[in-house]
């Protein structure tokens, strides 16, 4: 059996250590400029335009129809080939790159089904006082929406850090890295129970801030 799992934790936490925070920073930055893409991603879904709205589904339907380790591939290995300026990129921003395309995706969905949650008679009201779209947007269905998006944003976040899990197959250090790093000292089987309790914890406790922040924000809309 070799050596416990509390023996392999205490002996190595600092290898576990920097994978947890490895992960979180991926997972931080995949969603983050996730969300930067993604809410024009949405804009593009909600226009009036019919060519433009398309480009936006297809691109939200490819993205989430594919699997993420199948994207991780093919920005690793086809972008540097078929487009040089990618061969300028380490691998680490080649993978970081199919994350936040991935995550931009969802975050898309996300702000969108936000925005269409609000009621469209208050837009129709807003632009019957002389509101421009932009105004009536950014002043009535922005802040309402925020409510829905935010704690959906979060959520997002939360599945991205289980996510990044694939990245370590390409040698990122991340947690489940780790299980690569403590194989070549013969522990096999250890390192997955650690990481899979890593995980476990970190994604209750945010599932729980994120649960009182949705109640908080239940709370300020009555």
């Amino acid at each position: 059996m070799g050596a416990s799992i509390f023996e392999v934790l205490i002996k190595y936490y600092p290898i576990f250590l920097k994978g947890l925070v490895g992960t979180l920073k991926y997972a931080a930055i995949a969603v983050f400029f996730g969300t930067v893409l993604g809410a024009l991603i949405s804009l593009l879904q909600l226009s009036k335009n019919k060519i433009i709205k398309a480009i936006g589904v297809i691109y939200v339907n490819v993205l989430r129809g594919t699997p993420l380790l199948v994207q991780m591939y093919i920005s690793y290995l086809f972008l540097p080939m078929a487009f040089p300026i990618f061969n300028a990129f380490t691998k680490e921003q080649c993978v970081l790159l199919s994350l936040i395309l991935n995550s931009s995706a969802y975050v898309a969905e996300i702000i969108r089904g936000g925005i269409t949650s609000v009621d469209i008679g208050q837009t129709e009201a807003a632009r019957s006082l002389g509101m421009s779209a932009k105004n009536t947007m950014i002043k009535i269905i922005l802040p309402q929406a925020i409510r829905t998006i935010l704690p959906s944003l979060a959520n997002e976040y939360i599945a991205m850090i289980k996510e990044t899990s694939l990245a370590g197959s390409f040698m990122l250090y991340e947690l489940m890295y780790t299980r690569t790093l403590l194989a070549n000292k013969y522990l096999v089987w250890q390192p997955l129970f650690i990481v899979a309790g890593i995980y476990l914890i970190v994604t209750m406790v945010l599932s729980a801030l994120v649960s009182k922040l949705e109640k908080r924000l239940a709370i300020s809309d009555k």
